[in-house]
């Protein structure tokens, strides 16, 4: 009884350790050419390659790579997460694109969050603490195994399997820009072209430069119009800018903004005062800094083109590169030039 229980116990060991493998090749077996994101697989550059751009020297995971432990801060528990660079990336790459999504997208994904994690532990104010705050529950900045479970239902194992042999290829490698690893920020659709970090952060950093991503023209939702009640705008301004509507008529609150080389709103006076674009973004939750504003009676019709901050990879441009036929080290020379990748 205790040999069969034993053998028993070994046997499921080994199909535990298994299963994520074999269903990810049986899917793609079974699926061929019509698995999303399988179709439009491609293989990356043998080692040492040049690509344009000068993304050069792949080599395998090195220091940086999943023997890293990484340190993640839970919003929403407040607790410290604590992931290899593995789990860490798999977790991130779920909650930033849908594992359906081109392999080289994906795997342009997971360098760029291996390299910009890089980035934030170099700048941790407390060398010992949590390097990125996340919000896991809210699917925002990295899964735990546990979220990934609920998300993704029955299709776990095939989705796991699928997302962390692609991690697997390209686990060991991370940007870097003057020796130091790149702060390789990501957002989802830009509005043709990406924007400088300067007009964003304050701070120019020569591999985030305005680069053109007009596949994005195309992208679902690209263009989003929303209408706010001038109350709504009001309480938006105060609470968030300190900006009174006081006696001045909505159709007068907005004036004629500045834009940026890449077409994103730079500055425009609300009620007398200069405001960033980014910072009246913010305060009124807009998608993109690229906006326009129109006073209609009691209420402002608001319409964004693209998706989120602008700077660095687009992840929809990513995709459209990689169903170009792009490999990740072409997309991620393109996104982020002048960087090299590194071991």
């Amino acid at each position: 009884m205790k040999k069969a229980i034993i053998l028993l116990w070994a046997l499921l060991l080994a199909l535990g350790t298994a299963l994520p493998l074999a269903s990810y090749l049986v899917m793609e077996q079974l699926l061929g050419a019509s698995a999303p994101g399988l179709a439009d697989s491609g293989a990356a550059p043998a080692p040492q390659s040049q690509e344009p751009g000068g993304l050069a020297g792949l080599a395998g995971a090195g220091t940086e790579g999943d023997n890293t432990t990484v340190l993640l801060q839970d919003e929403n528990s407040g607790q410290t997460l604590t992931l290899s660079m593995r789990d860490y990336l798999i977790g991130a790459v779920a909650s930033e694109m849908p594992v359906s999504w081109p392999d080289e997208a994906l795997k342009a994904q997971a360098v760029a969050c291996h390299s910009y994690i890089l980035y934030c532990r170099d700048h941790c104010d407390d060398p010992d603490g949590p390097w990125l705050a996340v919000d896991p529950a809210r699917r925002q900045g990295c899964l735990t195994d546990t979220v990934l479970r609920s998300y993704w239902g029955t299709a776990y194992e095939a989705n796991y399997a699928r997302l962390s042999a692609l991690i697997d290829q390209v686990v060991g490698q991370v940007l870097y820009y003057d020796g130091a690893p790149a702060g390789a920020s990501y957002f989802a659709i830009s509005n043709g072209m990406t924007e400088a970090s300067e007009n964003v952060w304050d701070t120019a950093l020569p591999y985030l430069t305005a680069v053109d991503s007009s596949t994005d023209l195309t992208a679902q939702d690209y263009e989003v119009t929303v209408t706010l009640s001038a109350e709504q705008v009001s309480g938006a301004l105060g609470s968030a800018l300190g900006i009174s509507t006081d006696g001045i008529d909505p159709s007068a609150w907005f004036g004629t903004p500045s834009y940026t080389p890449s077409g994103y709103v730079d500055s425009l006076p609300v009620c007398g005062q200069m405001v960033k674009g980014t910072a009246l973004r913010s305060a009124l939750g807009l998608r993109s800094a690229c906006f326009t504003i129109q006073a209609q009676g009691d209420a402002f019709s608001i319409t964004t083109r693209g998706y989120g901050h602008g700077v660095g990879l687009s992840q929809w441009g990513a995709k459209a590169l990689a169903k170009q036929g792009k490999s990740w080290i072409e997309i991620l020379a393109h996104y982020f030039p002048g960087t090299t990748l590194d071991p």
